[in-house]
């Protein structure tokens, strides 16, 4: 699997015309293989051993490129600190209002839903759209065990 995630990224950067560097692939890769919405302390630990120089401001300019060209999405958690998802698999996220847990969610056809709120808002509000993101908040279930929270409580 790592040769299919290290192949995976490194098409990435080409096709997005970057220049192919150690840093901008071990970055991407790590998010490519890892999917616990890494904000950039928790990515420099993690690779610290591998590129033991890597530092806080080239994970967060080589971030901002990925952001920047839609490899990668920006995350705000409960705690107001920044994450990072790579999205290479269309999903949305659930972030849970109590301990910030971030968790991916696939639905299918997430494309077309995507396709249909964009076609609609911009109907509505004359805007020229040019992507979007979308989050729920809520209560994840460790926290609703936590706080004895129970579903029929909420609704």
């Amino acid at each position: 699997m790592a040769t299919d995630v290290t192949d995976q990224t490194l098409q990435v950067l080409k096709d997005h015309g970057l220049r192919v560097t150690p840093q901008r692939h071990i970055i991407l890769s790590y998010l490519a293989s890892h999917h616990n919405h890494p904000s950039v302390e928790m990515i420099r630990v993690a690779l610290s051993k591998k590129l033991p120089n890597l530092g806080a401001a080239t994970i967060y300019n080589t971030l901002n490129t990925f952001v920047d060209l839609g490899i990668v999405v920006e995350l705000q958690n409960g705690d107001g600190s920044t994450h990072y998802d790579y999205f290479g698999t269309p999903h949305y996220h659930a972030i849970c209002t109590n301990c910030g847990r971030i968790t991916d969610v696939s639905y299918p056809n997430f494309n077309q839903v995507e396709r249909q709120l964009e076609a609609k808002t911009a109907e509505l509000t004359g805007y020229l759209i040019s992507g979007n993101h979308m989050e729920v908040y809520g209560l994840c279930p460790d926290c609703q065990k936590k706080l004895r929270v129970n579903k029929e409580a909420i609704q």
